[in-house]
């Protein structure tokens, strides 16, 4: 894997020492695609459940399925608490690869809701928060649901090329350079 070009290691360090879980605060590691957001949510959750805590991790869209599956508000509630208040730590993965509708939004935003203030949660994404109202088109709760995750948020900014993009744009030369011979 590639360095990013910019990076907090302090903050990274930080996080892995689960400084913001005690006080309830959340982590969003802001970066393009390939820059090792996914591994590093990772191991911040590995970190708490080696220190004793409970955490899951999941993907928005794991998320939100699993929630928009629910066919009664009862079935729904149960669910919720199962995100909300069942983990010290919840990791959201890959928050705006894809675009939701207004429902998806609520959905999230009563995970949001209901852990705000009370237990952490650690998000990974690859747009700026300005662009988090495209991942929510059309859903009046976007702006009050940014407001929630960053209000007691360390954000973690990586800067960089994609290694993914780099191992491939590599190993077709190579081949290129083999197919020449």
């Amino acid at each position: 894997m590639a360095w990013p070009k910019k990076i907090d290691r302090e903050a990274v360090e930080s996080a892995l020492r689960l400084d913001f879980l005690e006080r309830a605060r959340n982590v969003v590691i802001v970066a393009p695609q390939g820059l090792g957001k996914t591994m590093i949510a990772q191991n911040i959750a590995h970190q708490a459940v080696l220190k004793g805590h409970s955490a899951l991790f999941v993907t928005a869209s794991q998320l939100l399925l699993d929630l928009g599956a629910q066919d009664t508000s009862r079935a729904l509630d149960r669910r919720l608490r199962h995100y909300t208040s069942r983990t010290s730590l919840l990791v959201i993965d890959e928050m705006g690869y894809l675009a939701y509708d207004a429902r998806n939004a609520d959905l999230l935003f009563q995970v949001v809701a209901r852990r705000y203030e009370h237990r952490s949660l650690v998000m990974t994404t690859n747009l700026a928060f300005s662009d988090w109202p495209t991942i929510f088109p059309n859903a009046a709760c976007a702006t009050a649901l940014i407001d929630r995750v960053i209000h007691h948020a360390d954000v973690l900014a990586i800067e960089g090329e994609s290694y993914r993009r780099r191992e491939a744009e590599e190993a077709a030369t190579t081949r290129k350079a083999k197919s020449k011979r």
